[in-house]
């Protein structure tokens, strides 16, 4: 949009009613909080196993201890040298002290299917302290939709099927690494349960450079001319003059 001049007055009158369309859009937010705090929970039967700096490792462990457990599937297939732009771009938004989390009886931790040794490279080069894990070798990225491969699991992305997604021209999200978010919580007789999982823009509430940007004037700058999609994000490491 083009630049808006202004007297003060019109100005607040504007705040003004855009302040009561905020208003809205927080108590939404809230009300949708609740209903996904709602969510019925799945019990977590499948003996998963994951691989960390000390050694091997179920999905209990990586509770570290705490009642709830948020998984972010990051795109790190073991052929893969380097991680995904985007997922990067999540994790440099994730809190650097994951202490306010801990406080409320939550971990963070973020999976791949790349080996041990790749995560570890690719961590020390973005200077990343939040733990990481590897599923190498475990069928937990296939259940979860963080990898599809029908050859051992059915093709699912976002709720959708291989034929809608096809349907849809949406060949990417079939086959190959994927991003998302699960969530866990430890229940009766220490049992672990899912609870949540969310994928493509469901993950957004992470971002919190985009909700700084969406405060400005000319928010994101992820759209060229005739509303073509060009987010532009770079590994942190590769921005010129920083």
């Amino acid at each position: 949009m083009g630049f808006q001049n202004a007297t003060r007055e019109e100005w607040v009158s504007a705040r003004k009613l855009l302040l009561e369309k905020e208003k809205e859009y927080t108590k939404a937010g809230d009300a949708l909080a609740e209903q996904r705090r709602q969510l019925p929970h799945i019990k977590v039967d499948e003996p998963y196993s994951f691989h960390g700096p000390n050694g091997p490792l179920t999905l209990a462990d990586l509770f570290e201890g705490r009642k709830q457990l948020i998984i972010y599937h990051f795109m790190l297939g073991p052929d893969q040298k380097e991680g995904c732009v985007g997922c990067s771009f999540v994790a440099d938004n994730v809190p650097v002290y994951l202490q306010h989390l801990h406080s409320r009886d939550t971990t963070f931790a973020m999976i791949s299917r790349a080996p041990l040794e790749q995560i570890e490279a690719f961590k020390k080069r973005m200077g990343w302290t939040m733990p990481w894990y590897s599923s190498f070798g475990s069928d937990f990225n296939y259940h979860f939709h963080a990898t599809n491969d029908e050859s051992v699991a059915p093709v699912m992305s976002n709720w959708e099927d291989k034929e809608s997604l096809e349907q849809k021209g949406k060949l990417f999200f079939t086959r190959g690494e994927q991003s998302g978010l699960s969530v866990f919580i430890v229940g009766p007789q220490g049992g672990v349960y899912h609870t949540y999982s969310g994928y493509e823009r469901g993950v957004e509430g992470l971002l919190v450079t985009n909700q700084l940007l969406d405060l400005t004037a000319r928010g994101r700058q992820d759209q060229l001319p005739h509303g073509i999609k060009a987010l532009g994000w770079l590994l942190h490491d590769r921005y010129n003059g920083e």
